[in-house]
């Protein structure tokens, strides 16, 4: 790596995210549901990505497009205060509104959203272009499919690059999604993901198959932790046991951000996973996918933890 060349850019649409907690159960149609609480904050996998990475000390700029209406408005604060880089966010009236409903019920979510105007920011090119920038995160499939020449411009660039297929039902299954994806270094599929792209149920053999496309490949598996593929090497962690669930949402983009910034930093595959891990475990403890600070010290300690109690249990 250059000296100076730190900065994480991550890619992908800007969510004004309304979290509904304390449901009793999910609407049905003719039915209206009341919830205990809500709450307003930045959504979408490219935020939430960039702003973990900043929390954890890596320089994160995001790439995106935000509105000029009130409701894209409310997000300026917790923007201005995440920590991440903001020459690159977009504002355009087109670009917005772009709410996500989110419903939580027992730790579990379902959303609600609407995509407003093009993933493609007009900064795209300076963002490149910038000296400090070392590696790409794409956080949902849907933007490169809208950018087909992303990975390749970032490679032009002498960025290496990331991506988080992220569910869509309008690509996920189609065929030529790995071949769109070609030139991703890590791809991080969640389990659900990797199987329907795969097309195979068996998620050691669903990973193995995404690995002779990608040399990274890291699966995402919730509550039964992680697994790495690279070449002939397999590594799986679970996760911690215990601890309150608030909320999932962004818990793969907040693992994201912890295992990126320790595979970055250059730490060993398990440690990059584990802290992936941690940071994913940690993320579900508050609302929103943003909303837990992520402590470098605190997610070393856990990480540690997590790796000596795997390896009593292998012996």
């Amino acid at each position: 790596m250059s000296a100076g060349r730190d900065l994480v850019l991550s890619i992908g649409r800007l969510y004004c995210d309304i979290v509904f907690r304390g449901l009793d159960a999910m609407p049905r149609l003719g039915e209206e549901r009341f919830a205990e609480t809500v709450a307003i904050v930045p959504g979408g996998g490219g935020f939430i990505t960039a702003a973990h990475l900043a929390a954890l000390g890596t320089p994160a700029g995001l790439l995106a497009r935000i509105g000029t209406d009130p409701l894209s408005g409310t997000l300026a604060p917790a923007l201005a205060e995440s920590g991440v880089d903001l020459r690159w966010l977009e504002r355009a009236a087109e670009a917005g509104p772009q709410p996500t409903v989110v419903m939580v019920q027992d730790g579990e979510r379902a959303f609600l959203s609407r995509r407003a105007g093009s993933a493609r920011p007009a900064t795209l090119d300076a963002a490149l272009a910038e000296r400090a920038a070392r590696h790409l995160h794409i956080a949902e499939f849907a933007t490169l499919a809208e950018i087909p020449d992303l990975i390749d411009r970032a490679k032009r660039a002498g960025l290496t690059v990331s991506l988080d297929p992220s569910w869509d039902d309008d690509w996920i299954r189609r065929p030529d999604l790995i071949e769109r994806a070609a030139g991703a270094d890590i791809f991080l599929p969640n389990a659900v993901e990797a199987r329907a792209i795969a097309k195979c149920e068996d998620l050691d053999q669903a990973g193995n198959h995404l690995a002779r496309h990608f040399p990274v490949v890291v699966v995402k598996d919730g509550a039964n932790g992680a697994r790495l593929f690279q070449r002939d090497t397999t590594l799986a962690l679970p996760a911690p046991e215990g601890g309150p669930v608030l909320d999932t949402t962004g818990a793969g983009d907040a693992f994201n951000a912890g295992f990126l910034a320790a595979w970055l930093a250059g730490r060993a595959p398990e440690r990059a996973l584990a802290e992936g891990i941690t940071c994913g475990t940690l993320s579900v403890r508050s609302v929103g996918g943003a909303g837990t600070r992520l402590h470098p010290a605190d997610v070393d300690a856990m990480s540690r933890n997590l790796l000596r109690c795997h390896e009593r249990i292998d012996a």
